[in-house]
């Protein structure tokens, strides 16, 4: 088995080091022919300094930098299209992800599965942001009908044929979404997660709802339905609303006062305005799409023969 690891960077200067050793270690264990891609995404720390060294002093190091700043789930995309072995993992610069569980995964996938991911057993955060990253994550991997995994995570394994149904994929990218375009032959496997040694995840969980909103007006059209439902549902409200008016008036003699009538007004006006903004989502994510924006662009690239 060959194997490329594609790593993301930013403001990754203290881990690269004690990374690159860690898989320098692991590798030669689980795979004939690795490499590791170390994929720079505009640090603007010492980070492409240390990614140049690195690849200087082991041949199985490459090293690419983008031209700016294009996201976590961009640069990922940006190694995993440049990775030459049948097997790809992907894992973050900081080493929560532990190279060390490298080998679970791979056994995992050696299973028959095209794409295994690793699960923390523990999260190493603060209760209130591990249980809304849990849920937001839950609901994305249910829209896109993950039904095999009970979390979804950057660090994973899957195989190289995947990639052929990202080509397509706009400016915003969501690989785990790309993913379940090819295959639902996926799987988990719990990992111990080490706590964070250096800086503070870049992950707040502002970002978390933004990505969460990405992947449902991108790759999905459940918001679309839901917005039908509710417009079928509060349709039939109305038509009880009506048959009420009409009795109260006719049985009673009397009309609904100003504030029955304000209130549906409210009601049904916020309905409305909730279908026209999932309908806005999806129409920006389709500009997006037309607008010829790259998913990355590479300034340079070190070490291997690319």
């Amino acid at each position: 088995m060959n194997c490329s690891v594609v790593v993301p960077v930013y403001r990754g200067e203290a881990t690269l080091d004690a990374l690159a050793e860690r898989l320098g270690t692991v590798l030669p264990q689980v795979a004939e022919q690795f490499e590791v891609i170390f994929v720079n995404d505009d640090s603007p720390d010492r980070s492409w300094e240390v990614i140049s060294r690195l690849s200087q002093q082991h041949s199985w190091i490459r090293g690419i930098s983008l031209t700016r700043n294009y996201g976590q789930e961009n640069a990922t995309l940006c190694g995993i299209m440049n990775a030459e072995f049948e097997i790809i993992a992907t894992m973050d610069d900081d080493l929560q992800h532990s190279p060390e569980e490298l080998p679970q995964l791979l056994s995992k996938l050696a299973e028959g599965y095209d794409l295994v991911y690793g699960v923390p057993r523990v999260r190493r955060q603060a209760w209130w942001k591990s249980a809304a990253s849990t849920a937001v994550k839950r609901v994305m991997a249910w829209s896109m009908g993950m039904r095999a995994v009970r979390d979804i995570s950057a660090f994973k394994v899957f195989r190289a044929e995947l990639r052929q149904g990202f080509r397509t994929a706009g400016p915003d990218v969501f690989i785990d979404a790309l993913l379940t375009w090819v295959t639902l032959r996926t799987a988990s496997s719990e990992i111990e997660e080490a706590p964070r040694l250096h800086g503070r995840s870049n992950y707040s969980l502002g970002k978390l709802i933004r990505v969460a909103l990405l992947v449902v007006t991108n790759y999905t059209t459940v918001p679309l339905r839901l917005a039908s439902i509710t417009g079928f549902v509060f349709t039939i409200l109305g038509f009880f609303v009506l048959l009420y008016v009409v009795y109260v008036y006719f049985a009673l003699g009397s009309t609904p006062g100003f504030p029955f009538l304000v209130s549906v007004v409210a009601i049904f006006s916020g309905v409305e305005l909730f279908a026209i903004g999932i309908i806005g989502e999806y129409l920006a994510r389709v500009f997006e799409r037309s607008s010829g924006k790259p998913m990355y662009t590479i300034r340079t690239r070190v070490g291997g023969t690319g």
